[in-house]
């Protein structure tokens, strides 16, 4: 049950998205240095934080506009839905 929805979750339509899980990536690693600074006092160099920081950011920003931008497909089917009203 857990890994399908993980599956899911760094999916899109049936292909696992490379630029999802690069970024759970990035966030996990990031997730790792704040606790270990936070907890454990182990300085992280900030040029490899930002890097990953950057990295992080964008793909964020790029999964997220995954979602605004629909397929000439899937904008005829969403015209059609308009039309006919199904």
């Amino acid at each position: 049950m857990k890994s399908n929805c993980v599956v899911q979750a760094l999916s899109s339509g049936s292909k696992i998205s490379s630029k999802r899980v690069v970024t759970l990536g990035c966030f996990l690693l990031l997730s790792i240095a704040f606790i270990s600074n936070l907890f454990f006092g182990f300085a992280i160099d900030s040029n490899i934080y930002d890097g990953v920081y950057y990295i992080t950011l964008g793909g964020l920003g790029f999964t997220a506009s995954e979602k605004f931008n629909l397929s000439k497909k899937e904008k005829s089917s969403k015209d059609d839905e308009l039309i006919t009203g199904v």
